[in-house]
């Protein structure tokens, strides 16, 4: 893909479309949600299966960065999902249903908004690149990173984006950095080397330091200079990362040991290892940091964990291939993706029970529209 803009391409729901949707009893409320649509696109799919399931959204796209989650009331989102297997980020609204646009991109990654909400930025996977959208206009601007990026974060002032760069050849950015983009040029402006493979990346709420998982551990960057002040150890690969909202604790999943590392963001050391279940990917932790969510991929399950101990509470059933994991700012649901059956699974921390399933793919293939990240701004 070249630099320049282009206008993205746009899909709108088919309101004709029948949806049959079922409760059964074991739910809060007495029912549990299950919403059965035809196989559409994702965009369709996913509007459709909340509209009827009448689901209210409350997260903000801080949350699902790991940082202190801006305040929002609790109707009327934007919900941006990156459907990698289907090659888009689908968007609706959580109040009235509707399907809006969505964007193309080539196995699409971790996605980020800027504190504006003006422009969505996608780890394009498929096309080694960031991609920049204008949100009210949808023109694109595809800037080149290197091999496979994995996960974007924009700084709180909106000046800054960064885009950990797996690698994979000896292209620009290597195997082993962090693209460092200037938001109003959208251009690379350098590159911060880390460790192996760089996964998800998660900046504090003042954007002073940000967080990168690797093969070798944990880098730390100073933003200010863009130089690693710190490497915290780890036993092996580090996946999924989560804050916790006063910033003092990061987790980090070690999916090889089953392990939930817990860090001190002062001392930089694992203070202490949790067991988590099989295979440990993604982590998200409540506003007023009492309870973790771990996506337990081989078990296709979602342990709950008290964050002060690290008991087991329960073990909550989900989707098959359960990866993204994303807690609503007022820590009421925890919204869960499952890149086999490609559906979303809400969870309630009231109960910890599934509460509502949304679809979306065939669920035949590990690809088939696999939900990789998910972001929720203020609609409007």
């Amino acid at each position: 893909m070249s630099n320049d803009s282009s206008p993205a391409h746009e899909e709108e729901l088919d309101s004709s479309v029948p949806v049959d949707v079922t409760r059964e009893p074991g739910a809060e409320g007495g029912a549990r949600r299950s919403l059965r649509v035809p196989a559409l696109s994702a965009a369709a799919v996913l509007a459709v299966a909340i509209g009827v399931g009448s689901y209210v959204g409350t997260q903000s796209h801080p949350a699902a960065h790991g940082s202190s989650p801006a305040a929002a009331g609790p109707d009327a989102y934007e919900v941006f999902v990156a459907a990698q297997g289907g090659d888009e980020v689908a968007t609706f609204n959580t109040q009235t249903a509707a399907a809006g646009s969505y964007y193309e991109a080539d196995s699409p990654a971790g996605i980020a908004l800027s504190p504006d909400d003006s422009t969505l930025y996608v780890a394009e996977t498929g096309q080694y690149a960031v991609l920049a959208f204008n949100v009210s206009t949808r023109a694109v601007t595809s800037i080149h990173v290197g091999a496979y990026p994995q996960d974007v974060a924009a700084s709180p002032d909106g000046t800054t984006v960064y885009a950990t760069v797996t690698g994979g050849d000896t292209g620009p950015g290597g195997s082993d950095k962090v693209a460092v983009i200037d938001a109003a040029t959208k251009t690379v402006t350098g590159y911060i080397t880390v460790g192996t493979s760089p996964r998800q990346i998660v900046l504090n709420s003042t954007g002073s330091r940000a967080y990168v998982g690797t093969e070798g551990g944990i880098y730390v960057i100073d933003t200010a200079t863009n130089k690693v002040v710190g490497v915290v150890k780890a036993p092996s690969d580090v996946q999924g990362l989560a804050l916790s909202a006063d910033g003092a604790t990061l987790y980090a999943t070690a999916p090889n040991e089953g392990q939930l590392l817990v860090v001190s963001t002062h001392t930089l050391h694992v203070d202490r290892t949790y067991k988590a279940g099989s295979e440990p990917w993604s982590v998200g932790v409540t506003p007023d940091g009492k309870k973790l969510y771990v996506s337990d991929t081989n078990s296709n399950s979602v342990s709950v964990l008290d964050a002060a101990t690290g008991k087991t509470i329960t073990s909550v059933t989900v989707g098959s291939l359960p990866t993204s994991v994303g807690v609503t700012p007022d820590g009421s649901e925890v919204w869960v993706g499952n890149d086999l059956t490609g559906s979303l699974s809400v969870i309630s921390t009231a109960t910890d029970t599934l509460v509502a399933t949304v679809p979306g793919g065939t669920g035949t293939t590990a690809l088939d529209s696999a939900l990789t990240d998910i972001v929720f701004v203020p609609a409007g």
